[in-house]
């Protein structure tokens, strides 16, 4: 679950203006200001470990969602970052967080989203010859048949 503490969230937004905070305690970061702002957290607020990254296809875009942690502190955020459906990329996030490696190429796997910098964005799931990303909303899927 995520915690929403405000004073944590009031600070980020005061060093980040370009950052918007939902509600619900949402932080929707442009993509061009990703690395700065995960750079931040981690080294001026104490976020050292990511939890959990993952992608979702909304037909008109897509969105990378990221839930960074501070171990120690029952302390979590989460971030959404919009891009580009047809041009999906994001920077990667491994120089700054190492665990981000595997759920990349998860994630580069089955939504077809580019990790720019990662330093070995391949398939992880799948065979490497298989053709598209399964989990985007236009894949089409072959079906079964009985030889």
């Amino acid at each position: 679950m995520v915690n929403q503490n405000k004073d944590l969230l009031a600070k980020i937004a005061a060093r980040h203006p370009q950052v918007e905070i939902a509600e619900n305690g949402q932080i929707h970061v442009p993509v061009n200001h990703l690395v700065d702002f995960m750079r931040d957290l981690r080294d001026n607020f104490g976020f050292n470990y990511l939890t959990n990254l993952t992608a979702t296809d909304y037909k008109d875009y897509m969105t990378v969602v990221y839930n960074p942690c501070i171990a120690e502190q029952a302390e979590m955020l989460h971030i959404i970052v919009k891009i580009d459906r047809d041009n999906p990329q994001v920077p990667s996030m491994v120089p700054i967080w190492g665990g981000a490696n595997w759920q990349e190429r998860e994630v580069y796997d089955l939504l077809g989203v580019v990790f720019t910098g990662h330093p070995d964005l391949r398939r992880i799931l799948l065979d490497s010859d298989w053709e598209g990303h399964p989990l985007r909303k236009d894949y089409e899927w072959e079906t079964y048949r009985e030889k």
